[in-house]
């Protein structure tokens, strides 16, 4: 995507953030698949489908993509369906809050099956070009679309956050283009890109749609991912595929942080597992979750009443809602020292505090340690996403989000990065 977005290299714990390698196209499928798109089904529109799947259906608007390589994807996909399994089992997270955002916005359904192209819906995804999260925005493009980055958080990974800046950014170069498909190609290699690309064909008096653009192979690939899985999505038994009915109703909701909160006291309240609650909040990449008036946690829907009730009732014993502090490294001190104090190893104060071996710590820099009662869990740092830039000197005393809407004006970005012009690398772009 322009200025921003990039294909996951990262996955979820363990497993690779997209389902499939650089498009490359697939010699001799084992299993032959239809190509083109299906017939569209008769649905019912007077009532509320009990089946996600089936609301997702019901509001699919964009034309068809007509190409080889469609089929060429689907085969790919159905090839592995234990793969696409995993994803979709990801995806059920997210996936009512994606629609509900896409329908508010009169947007089509489908657009709700993009995080797996980007990165099979893993928010926990990076990309060497520094792109993360589920939608895969690198740094500048977060910033022009309002998502707070910076020491304790990183909006990238939030899911409610992306997916607005996500979707505001996808209507912005629709609204430039007043086509699905290009406004996807420019999601993918970036309007300048796509701009470009159209203005010599029309030069050449050559047209002007997707399928007549000159464009890199990724992004050549980019639809026919998408419109493959549309495909499978609308008729999973035409294609053999068993695709388990999704409740229609909302996963998660959220709670509002009345201060700073260890993320292990944060599961322990929502009783849930660390593993899960950093899967729904994996904005905060530090044990320490820092409060504001803008922020919120997400649990899973059934759980925020007792996320409530069990906040209360530890305040009303008044004990602490954070055992971690900061310490401001002074001059000549050097994190051996630091770590040995805290009663730490210097390997495990390093992976707390995102340190990598060619990070030069300097005076000034904030390190978290645990102070009294600090919970140390063996897999807490392990679990916590790390950010793949260095940390800065000092993290921020206050949010620096406004609250307003920090989008570019539609069809312009706000800012010209470089990273608009620049070819989409292999394996991702953006």
């Amino acid at each position: 995507m322009l200025i921003g977005l990039a294909s996951p290299a990262g996955a979820e714990p363990r497993e690779a953030a997209t389902i499939e390698p650089s498009p490359t196209p697939v010699e001799a499928p084992p299993q032959v698949v239809p190509g083109g798109a299906p017939p569209p089904p008769t649905i019912d529109l007077t009532t509320a489908p009990d089946n996600l799947w089936q609301r997702i259906r019901n509001g699919f608007g964009m034309p068809d993509l007509d190409s080889p390589l469609v089929a060429d994807r689907q085969a790919w996909y159905l090839n592995r369906p234990d793969l696409l399994q995993r994803t979709l089992a990801r995806g059920r997270k997210y996936l009512h809050h994606i629609v509900d955002e896409l329908e508010r916005r009169g947007m089509p359904t489908e657009l709700a099956l993009l995080p797996m192209v980007e990165s099979s819906f893993n928010p926990m995804a990076a990309s060497p070009a520094r792109a993360l999260g589920m939608w895969q925005f690198i740094p500048s493009t977060g910033k022009n679309y309002a998502l707070e980055q910076n020491w304790w958080r990183d909006e990238r990974r939030d899911v409610v956050a992306s997916t607005s800046a996500a979707l505001d950014y996808l209507h912005n170069v629709y609204e430039m283009h007043g086509d699905w498909h290009l406004a996807l190609a420019s999601y993918n290699w970036g309007e300048g890109a796509v701009g470009r690309a159209i203005a010599k064909n029309r030069a050449l008096g050559l047209p002007t749609d997707y399928a007549g653009l000159s464009m890199p192979a990724e992004t050549r690939y980019y639809v026919p991912k998408l419109q493959a899985l549309k495909n499978i999505i609308a008729q999973p038994e035409l294609f053999g595929f068993r695709l388990e009915d999704l409740p229609n109703r909302p996963y998660f909701g959220t709670v509002a942080l009345p201060g700073d909160i260890d993320v292990t006291l944060a599961a322990k309240l929502a009783e849930m597992p660390v593993q899960e609650f950093i899967a729904l909040n994996p904005a905060y990449h530090r044990p320490l979750i820092k409060g504001n008036q803008d922020t919120q946690l997400i649990v899973p829907a059934e759980k925020v009443q007792t996320f409530l009730v069990n906040l209360a009732r530890h305040e009303a014993q008044a004990k602490p809602l954070a055992n971690w502090r900061t310490h401001v490294l002074a001059k000549g001190e050097k994190l051996e020292r630091v770590a040995a104090r805290y009663g730490l190893g210097l390997a495990y104060l390093k992976q707390l505090n995102g340190i990598g071996a060619r990070f030069k710590p300097r005076p000034g820099l904030n390190l978290l340690v645990p102070g009294p009662g600090a919970q140390l869990p063996e897999q807490l740092a392990a679990h916590l996403p790390k950010l793949p830039v260095e940390p800065g000197k000092a993290p921020p005393e206050k949010s620096t989000k406004s609250g307003k809407s920090a989008k570019p004006v539609k069809g312009k970005p706000k800012t010209k990065p470089a990273a608009s012009t620049r070819k989409p690398a292999k394996g991702k772009r953006r």
